[in-house]
């Protein structure tokens, strides 16, 4: 009778104690295409970025512009 509850306890306990499926570590080919993915993916976000910081700095550019000829204008 007291075998049931320890057995139950045992099981819970080494289900907990696995690690998930998605921590594991990968060999072969299905490794190299998920580091291709993930190297895609970075350049793909610093490109975005470079292009938004590009945008941010013509936009500047372009503000001083503005307030350089309003200035001229008022003089």
């Amino acid at each position: 009778m007291k075998r049931i509850p320890a057995l139950l306890l045992l099981a819970v306990v080494g289900v907990a104690c696995s690690p998930p499926a998605k921590s594991q570590i990968f060999m072969g080919p299905d490794s190299a295409r998920r580091a291709q993915k993930a190297a895609d993916k970075q350049q793909k976000a610093s490109r975005k970025a470079a292009r938004k910081q590009q945008k941010a700095a013509k936009k500047y550019q372009k503000q001083q512009r503005k307030a350089a000829k309003r200035a001229q204008h008022r003089a």
